[in-house]
């Protein structure tokens, strides 16, 4: 699996690489049979929760965006585009990965009309598709520069297109 590596110095260069990702992504008429899932890893403080926020607005939301950490999911209707909503879900407080069924994952997974943003994945990683796309956040020595990287599987080319 090979990937883009992008580095930003500031919160504002991270949701400035999702603002990209997202307008790419809807840009593009997919043929999926489940929705596209964006699976976020990193430490905390890495920059998944500005990345979600950089691709909500992308994404064309307006309303304010605030972490799904202590709600689990939050739901995002979308306008206008091939796809019709977008889940952020941040999975740090699970304790079983079981626990996201019951919040109704496979309903949000079975639907090609969703795009999932999904924090800490590997939590619940037996339930994802097989062609998420990975992102990793990595700290660098500076404190606010990241380095993302976009893992890149044969469906990912096609939908991250022209964003490196």
């Amino acid at each position: 699996m090979n990937g883009i590596n992008l580095k930003t110095n500031s919160p504002q260069q991270t949701k400035l690489i999702a603002k990209l990702l997202a307008r790419e992504i809807l840009s593009k008429k997919l043929k999926a049979k489940l929705a596209l899932v964006l699976a976020l890893s990193g430490n905390l403080g890495g920059g998944k929760t500005t990345f979600a926020r950089g691709f909500l607005r992308g994404a064309g939301i307006r309303k304010k965006i605030t972490s799904p950490t202590f709600v689990v999911i939050k739901n995002y209707k979308l306008q206008n585009t091939n796809h019709k909503n977008i889940y952020h879900i941040d999975c740090y407080r699970l304790k079983t990965a079981k626990e996201i069924l019951n919040l109704g994952l496979k309903g949000v997974l079975a639907n090609q009309e969703n795009i999932i943003l999904i924090e800490w994945p590997e939590k619940v990683k037996k339930y994802l598709p097989k062609n998420y796309i990975l992102i990793k956040f990595k700290h660098r020595k500076k404190e606010n520069e990241r380095i993302v990287i976009i893992k890149m599987n044969p469906h990912t080319k096609r939908v991250v297109g022209k964003i490196n």
